[in-house]
């Protein structure tokens, strides 16, 4: 008689489709939902390590990658979370260990998925609230040092503002993101992202426009919450290509970021002024030198230098891939292409995919002055994506050479046939979503 085979499990993206059945809206900003789940898995928010809370339009993903660096520098034990996922959701749970974290593994992942389905029992709750609730629940259950929570959306909704006392709140750069969500001047989008400031609580904030500041400004004051602002309490720089970081304590002169584009600078100054400002942990200057030179975010102006993607580009070419999605983010990655092109000159091509609910023009506005050849491409398995045809036309009122193609790999292959005198720069970006199956195809998938 032989033994009956197990039953198989699930795989995860067939779990998150499950869940996504329950609350089929893919954003709902509220915290009731997740208050009440929060209640029935016995408030895992409240068993969590010291956690450092990051909100912001830009950066905040750079931000913790350094907050990250430095800390496992300094040989603690750091959870991470963050979102969107690029190829597999593991990338949204790092978890603390001796020597760096490690992603959670899929049978881990599975069965806290799983947990808190059942616990939810069916009641509405959206996929980012269940995936904040796998987080709480696996960093309560792992003991580390520190944990880094990354807001998804906003803040003062967001799923992440159930932790009621955090060790630091973080702002990174507000800008003009999400308004069909968040509203339609900075200074409604600085006020939901400024809602994570919480009593007596130090806050760190990045460089911002006037009216996010005043925002900024005026919650830290109400909250009698301690504020350490960029420009006012602490000062970053650039010297002789490295960081130089200078608050009240004195001054630190660091090894020029790993990650590529003087907007770093300013998110791993945004880091340090965190760690120094909470002054919660023994950090020594090597630790702050380590995280500079080793912190890693992929899809955030990364060269890819190899893999199947890269071999159907044109000969000798470089390829970068970003994430950026909004005016801001095309700026910052326009202004990293502008230092490229002043050291080693190249034609630029911009493959761009974009979100429906993106400002095509804004961000594209950026790139006018770099590049004259946009070549637009769909976002794969995304039904809301913004078709080539409209991206395009986008690109026209800048007087750019345009072509739509069918993905990145069909846009490489055409450039590869064009005859160029010097091989080109080319830059893939305009989306996560974008960036995610451009990894993924080329075989270099976060670990």
């Amino acid at each position: 008689m032989t033994a009956s085979a197990a039953p198989s499990q699930p795989s995860l993206e067939a779990l998150l489709a499950r869940i996504s059945a329950l609350h089929p809206k893919r954003i709902d900003l509220s915290l009731d939902r997740m208050r009440d789940l929060m209640q029935r898995l016995d408030h895992p928010e409240r068993k969590l390590p010291p956690v450092i809370h990051v909100a912001g339009t830009n950066g905040k993903g750079s931000t913790i990658a350094y907050l990250r660096a430095i800390l496992e520098a300094a040989g603690l034990k750091v959870h991470v979370f963050t979102s969107p996922y690029l190829v597999r959701i593991n990338e949204c749970y790092r978890l603390g260990a001796p020597g760096g974290g490690r992603l959670v593994g899929d049978d881990e992942l599975r069965e806290t998925l799983e947990h808190c389905e059942r616990v939810n029992a069916g009641n509405p709750v959206t996929v980012f609230e269940m995936e904040t609730a796998v987080a709480f629940c696996l960093f309560a259950k792992h003991p580390a040092d520190v944990a880094l929570l990354e807001v998804g959306l906003g803040g003062r909704l967001d799923s992440t503002n159930v932790v009621e006392t955090p060790l630091a709140s973080v702002i990174a750069p507000v800008s003009m993101d999400h308004m069909e969500f968040l509203g339609d001047n900075l200074t409604a989008i600085a006020g939901e992202k400024a809602a994570i400031i919480k009593r007596k609580v130090p806050v760190i904030s990045a460089e911002q426009a006037a009216e996010a500041m005043a925002v900024v400004e005026a919650q830290a004051s109400r909250m009698r919450a301690p504020l350490h602002a960029a420009g006012q309490q602490w000062h970053v720089g650039i010297e002789r290509g490295r960081l130089v970081y200078q608050d009240e304590r004195g001054l630190l002169d660091l090894a020029a970021p790993k990650l590529f584009g003087r907007h770093q600078f300013d998110n791993a100054g945004l880091a340090i002024a965190t760690l120094r400002a909470i002054d919660a942990f023994k950090l020594t200057m090597s630790a702050y030198e380590a995280g500079m030179v080793n912190a890693e975010w992929p899809a955030r102006m990364q060269r890819l230098t190899s893999g199947a993607l890269v071999s159907q580009g044109p000969q000798g070419c470089e390829i970068w891939l970003d994430g950026g999605h909004n005016a801001e983010g095309g700026r910052v990655a326009a202004a990293a292409l502008g230092d490229l092109e002043e050291r080693v000159s190249r034609p630029l091509v911009v493959i761009a995919g974009m979100m429906a609910n993106k400002d095509a023009n804004a961000f594209l506005a950026n790139f006018a002055g770099l590049t004259r050849h946009i070549i637009a491409v769909p976002v794969p398995g995304r039904d809301n994506g913004m078709p080539p045809d409209r991206l395009a036309d986008a690109a026209r009122v800048f007087g750019m050479r345009v072509e739509t193609a069918p993905g990145v790999d069909a846009a490489l292959r055409r450039l590869a046939m064009l005859a160029y005198e010097i091989p080109p720069r080319i830059l893939i970006t305009g989306s996560l979503y974008l960036a995610g199956p451009v990894l993924a195809a080329n075989g270099t998938s976060p670990a």
